[in-house]
């Protein structure tokens, strides 16, 4: 079988837009340098549905409602052993209809980029040769995502890899590439066009507002009042999907000129290379495009689970400041503008943690493993058992 008839599975799951961004961003390097046919698949979507529909909705109300609640549910799970009743039981869901894919698209390699890990709990089962990669979306590490049966893991940084060993993950099956990010966003040499595209003034430095793709950011308002005594700055302010919250900032900023409102941006790489800071939640793929711009990053009130934790890694490596109220932000972004020293510091820690081409490292590194992988013809469910030692 030559290489332009791969075929390659990623699953993910819509919590979030962060695992459908890594998914699509893998998906069109796998179909330009990869030479292979790509599927995704929302697994749990469509295995269950209607308890999916209503898991997203919880988990997006969390942020606002009962954010206390989900980060219990985070960290009692987060040392969670894979060699017990509880991990085989929560990487089983999904398993049946798992079944059904395989052997309908015939995959020559499965990737995950979320930590719903019924492929390699299936090869547990049924011994099952395909080859198996996950693909981490956070900067943190949570054991939901480790199962001793994934071949290849690629992390956004070597901190994390040292995390995995530390856990219990050979060395031989992580890599550090980075988080990977669609081809499309790349920084940019800023331009009068560019400027006049957002109706901003060149000669002001910019502030901009990122409330997360579905608008969960809490106090926007108050975050702006806060940050309207600065001097010389103009905000730009994205609300994501949440219409309702678009509307409430575009009837809050009629009256103040120095203030630009957006709803869903798709463009975010214009905005953050307009920016000179940024003030946003801590989601895995919000703070890579900011690394891969240089932009510091002011991570305000950020809520318990993986954000907090990603919040606290980046604020550990200089990389991001951590504000809890709208005046510590406010202060936070006036230290990055007018303190020069201050600023250098954090660019020279966002250089550190910097990676370059993560998507094109991934799928590449993908390709050479599975092109020496045992072939996959259409999946059967009795064929030959695979050790845990497949890829090295």
């Amino acid at each position: 079988m030559t290489l332009a008839q791969k075929k390659v599975l990623i699953l993910y799951a819509s919590y979030g837009d962060g695992h459908i961004q890594v998914s699509s961003a893998l998906k069109e390097r796998f179909e330009s340098i990869g030479g292979c046919t790509t599927v995704l698949v929302d697994l749990f979507a469509e295995a269950y549905p209607k308890l999916n529909e209503l898991t997203k909705y919880i988990y997006i109300k969390s942020y606002s409602l009962f954010p206390e609640l989900y980060g219990w549910s985070y960290y009692s799970t987060r040392e969670m052993r894979n060699d017990t009743w509880f991990s085989a039981w929560f990487h089983s869901w999904g398993m049946s209809k798992l079944k059904e894919i395989l052997e309908r698209e015939a995959p020559d390699a499965v990737v995950n980029t979320f930590p719903m890990l019924a492929m390699p709990e299936l090869r547990r089962k049924t011994g099952i040769a395909i080859p198996i990669y996950t693909v981490l979306t956070d900067y943190v590490l949570h054991h939901r995502w480790v199962h001793p049966l994934v071949d290849r893991y690629y992390v956004a940084t070597d901190d994390l890899k040292a995390d995995m060993i530390a856990a219990g993950v050979p060395e031989t099956r992580i890599r550090a590439t980075g988080i990977p990010l669609k081809r499309s966003f790349r920084p940019l040499e800023r331009s009068g066009e560019l400027y006049a595209k957002y109706g901003l003034d060149s000669g002001k430095k910019t502030v901009l507002l990122m409330a997360g793709s579905y608008g969960v950011l809490r106090g926007l308002q108050e975050t702006c009042s806060a940050l309207a005594a600065l001097p010389d700055a103009q905000l730009i302010v994205v609300c994501g999907k949440n219409e309702t919250l678009y509307a409430t900032m575009r009837e809050y900023a009629e009256d103040a000129p120095n203030i630009r409102v957006l709803g869903f941006a798709k463009e975010m790489h214009e905005l953050m290379s307009l920016s000179d800071t940024m003030i946003t939640k801590p989601g895995g793929i919000t703070l890579t495009e900011s690394l891969q711009c240089g932009l510091p990053v002011v991570l305000l009130r950020p809520v318990p689970g993986q954000e907090r934790d990603n919040a606290e890694y980046l604020a550990g490596r200089g990389a991001a400041i951590v504000a809890h109220t709208d005046a510590e932000a406010a202060q936070a972004v006036r230290d990055l503008l007018e303190q020069p020293e201050r600023r250098e510091r954090a660019l020279r820690a966002i250089a550190a943690l910097r990676k370059q081409d993560s998507a094109e490292t991934i799928v590449r590194d993908i390709r050479d493993t599975m092109d020496g992988y045992p072939a996959a013809a259409v999946p059967t469910f009795g064929r030959r058992r695979v050790s845990s030692e497949s890829i090295s």
